[in-house]
């Protein structure tokens, strides 16, 4: 691929979906990206767990609470997206029709299994619509084990794009430093960050993996108000009703110093946009490149599994050796002939 060391523009999403309606959410995104792309991005990065909506509630419903959390759970599953599938060859339509990369969060259904268990997911569209590839995030974080299930090596990894390579993890993976030095290793260059997090530390982990990795950072976070959860919820009243925003945004773009290239946005829906250099990554690294000559494999070694870890393995049984017969036991009289 050739790689166009030119300026080029990013954006954020700081959006919210249409709450637990993945057709309507996913409408909304592909208006979204093609607004992105007017205003000239070629990267668009949206929220954590977007399609169809980040699962919040876990962390105001009491974990007792298993008749409504099992409700919610199950609309969940029937809005959530099956990869490859409608979804992703909707969002590949509307990136190639922008002309843009696409970074999405879904949750994401275990079709190679039991169809019911979901995955906090990233996909990566390329500006042909071709899915390059998804990441499920390694470790759901606290409540949200009572959602997600646990994502493994296979899917971590980083993309060559015309205008660098592009990595990403999702929320408190940012916290994961051995999962950082992976991207690093790959030789990332854009580090995005969807998320639900918000204020400090979350803003400071976004400056500090910038600066750590000699990374651009694009923080995305979903901002929602009480408003866009329908009153048909009963949640909403019982456990969100001094609540004016759920989760207020702070989407920011950090440079490879570590700076601000856009400052944290709060309490708004909007799609924050920056210019980005490639050179502003290369050059920084002449003090520190902590996968290049910072690093000390004589000292520290990574080993990253890469194999995928699946619920089943099926044996074909024309590829296994024929069965021994077994002995029919026998009492100790009928030994003795008797």
């Amino acid at each position: 691929m050739i790689r166009q060391r030119t300026p080029f523009r990013v954006a954020a999403v700081q959006a919210a979906p249409v709450f637990l309606d993945r057709d309507a959410t996913v409408a909304r995104a592909c208006d979204l990206i093609a607004e992105a792309a007017r205003a000239g991005a070629r990267l668009v990065v949206f929220p954590e767990c977007f399609i169809p909506t980040y699962p919040f509630w876990v962390w105001f419903i009491p974990p007792y609470r298993t008749a409504d959390l099992r409700a919610l759970y199950a609309e969940l599953l029937d809005n959530a997206v099956v990869v490859p599938g409608p979804v992703t060859e909707r969002l590949g339509e509307a990136a190639r029709e922008a002309g843009v990369h696409v970074v999405m969060g879904i949750n994401e259904i275990n079709v190679e299994t039991s169809g019911t268990t979901l995955y906090n997911t990233l996909l990566f569209i390329d500006d042909t619509g071709r899915l390059l590839g998804k990441h499920r995030k390694l470790i759901p974080t606290a409540a949200e084990r009572l959602v997600h299930g646990m994502g493994d090596g296979s899917t971590l990894g980083v993309y060559e794009t015309p205008f660098g390579r592009l990595g990403g993890l999702i929320c408190w993976e940012m916290y994961m430093p051995l999962a950082r030095y992976a991207l690093y290793g790959w030789g990332t260059e854009i580090l995005v960050a969807p998320t639900w997090d918000r204020g400090e530390p979350w803003i400071s982990t976004l400056r500090h993996t910038a600066k750590e990795g000699r990374v651009y950072v694009v923080g995305c976070c979903t901002a929602m108000h009480r408003n866009a959860i329908p009153d048909r919820y009963a949640f909403k009243q019982d456990f969100l009703p001094d609540v004016t925003w759920i989760n207020p945004g702070d989407s920011a773009i950090v440079d490879p110093d570590g700076k601000f290239v856009v400052e944290p946005v709060r309490e708004c829906e909007t799609i924050l946009y920056a210019d980005l250099e490639p050179s502003r990554v290369t050059g920084p690294r002449f003090q520190l490149d902590v996968a290049g000559h910072y690093a000390r494999p004589d000292i520290f070694e990574l080993k990253i599994h890469c194999t995928p870890r699946p619920v089943l393995h099926v044996v074909d049984p024309k590829q296994e050796p024929p069965a021994k017969a077994v002995p029919t036991p026998v009492t100790p009289a009928e030994a003795n002939g008797v």
